[in-house]
């Protein structure tokens, strides 16, 4: 580890800022000018994806659950925070973006929201489901889901596909400390639980409560 991050920066940003940095450098190289969604954007996940992806130029459209969500997204450089119960990400998407919809959806909450992320796509978009918090989704139709929307992509990434040689693990883990060493991204930890209560900290996080991220201690 790189000397100043403590072991509660590591817990609360190592897998998870792995998985951003694939998410926006590779699995859709994020560049200024972008529009992007992403949902879950005040979660663990969410907010970091949220801070790196700003930093990179792009403009944010983020989902949440909450008004007080809706804001901690905001904080981290979401442009465009929408509340799900109360707005249309899909109305929303469409009108930033002139009707011509986002480059890539990062896609955390699965069955309740996957059609309509695929909505949101511009002309050949990519929809990055690395989530489904909501449940698996339904099947997609190749040809109706993505060949009539528009010749979009669909993929499912997996951070140990990512980082599956040593080469990729090291440039990886080098461009997420030097993200969280230069001020890009932060840990965002909000509760900490001793680790014999990890059963109230996984029931907190499943409830959907949460607001960035959690950290057992042992």
């Amino acid at each position: 580890m790189p000397d100043g991050l403590d072991d509660r920066q590591v817990a609360a940003l190592l897998m998870k800022g792995m998985t951003a940095h694939y998410l926006l450098h590779r699995t859709y190289a994020v560049k200024p000018g972008d529009t992007i969604l992403v949902h879950a954007a005040a979660g663990g996940m969410g907010l970091i994806l949220c801070q790196w992806a700003k930093a990179l130029g792009a403009t944010v459209v983020g989902t949440v659950s909450t008004p007080e969500k809706a804001e901690a997204a905001r904080n981290a450089g979401c442009d465009y925070p929408v509340v799900r119960s109360k707005q249309s990400f899909v109305e929303v998407v469409r009108e930033v973006t002139d009707g011509e919809g986002c480059a890539v959806v990062y896609e955390a909450i699965g069955k309740e929201t996957l059609q309509q992320s695929l909505d949101c796509l511009r002309l050949m978009g990519v929809c990055a489901a690395y989530g489904h918090v909501s449940g698996p989704p339904d099947p997609v139709d190749v040809i109706q889901d993505l060949g009539r929307r528009g010749s979009l992509f669909i993929t499912r990434p997996a951070i140990m596909h990512y980082v599956a040689k040593r080469s990729d693990l090291e440039w990886t883990a080098r461009d997420l400390f030097n993200a969280i060493k230069v001020g890009i991204i932060d840990a965002n930890i909000n509760y900490e639980y001793p680790l014999c209560d990890a059963v109230q900290a996984h029931k907190a996080i499943e409830s959907g409560s949460t607001l960035g991220a959690t950290v057992l201690i042992p």
